[in-house]
């Protein structure tokens, strides 16, 4: 089966927002992704606006050709946002003011009745709903039971471990509870060409979310390259898996 690739352009925009000026534009970032073969665009609106801004996803809105991922808190202020700009999909994560970047995946258990509601509101409009977890069986059953259509397992342990057999099996494992209760299962973060190879290969998860080791790379390359390349080491891996 296929293996979707989605692109991550919050820190074209980190590094927008180190000058405060207009230049490199995530948007145009997007574009190029895009061209390259990327199956769909990710982007985090965080409550802090430390990368991507309001006026990004709107126009990352109009202008993504393929999917809009829109990743956010579970706040009030960030539901009304995603209601009104309606992107393909709003994935649920975790937000710590004093996190460099997102660690960890979003604990199911802690206002269950926020999420719900949130999912809801979103199902009403048309809008899909994934949750960014930690690869748990359990935040899995419970992601199914919030109502969410899809998961994102957070890759962090196995992309600072690859070698560890027990953090690629929590993956494998919790991928197939996913895909076993009916969930779409994607996956994400940490993931670089040198590491993503096993995880492009577990059958059940039918979607990556690769963001800062794209963006890295394209210094030296460019984007449209970091893209591809990413996209056949995939694509070398799920044939081989």
């Amino acid at each position: 089966m296929y293996q979707r690739l989605y692109i991550n352009i919050d820190h074209v925009a980190t590094l927008r927002q180190a000058r405060r000026t207009v230049e490199p534009d995530p948007v145009l970032a997007a574009i190029e992704c895009e061209n390259a073969g990327a199956d769909g665009i990710t982007a985090h609106l965080r409550e802090d606006r430390r990368h991507i801004q309001d006026d990004d996803v709107e126009r990352l809105k109009t202008t993504v050709r393929t999917v809009l991922n829109l990743e956010m808190a579970c706040t009030g202020e960030m539901v009304v946002i995603a209601s009104r700009l309606r992107p393909y999909q709003v994935t649920f994560v975790p937000e710590r003011r004093e996190e460099v970047t997102t660690e960890g995946g979003l604990d199911v258990t802690r206002d269950p009745k926020a999420l719900r509601s949130a999912i809801e509101q979103l199902a009403a409009i048309g809008v899909r709903t994934s949750l960014f977890i930690d690869p748990d069986v359990d935040a899995v059953a419970r992601s199914r039971d919030l109502g969410a259509v899809a998961i994102e397992l957070h890759t962090g342990r196995y992309a600072h471990h690859p070698n560890e057999p027990a953090a690629l099996r929590a993956l494998e494992d919790a991928a197939r509870h996913g895909h076993e209760i009916g969930l779409a299962v994607h996956a994400g973060h940490g993931l670089t060409t040198h590491n993503v190879g096993p995880v492009a290969a577990i059958a059940a998860i039918e979607e990556l979310n690769i963001g800062h080791s794209i963006v890295s790379r394209a210094v030296f390359v460019g984007i449209a390259e970091a893209v591809r390349e990413m996209r056949a080491v995939m694509d070398v891996a799920r044939t081989r898996g």
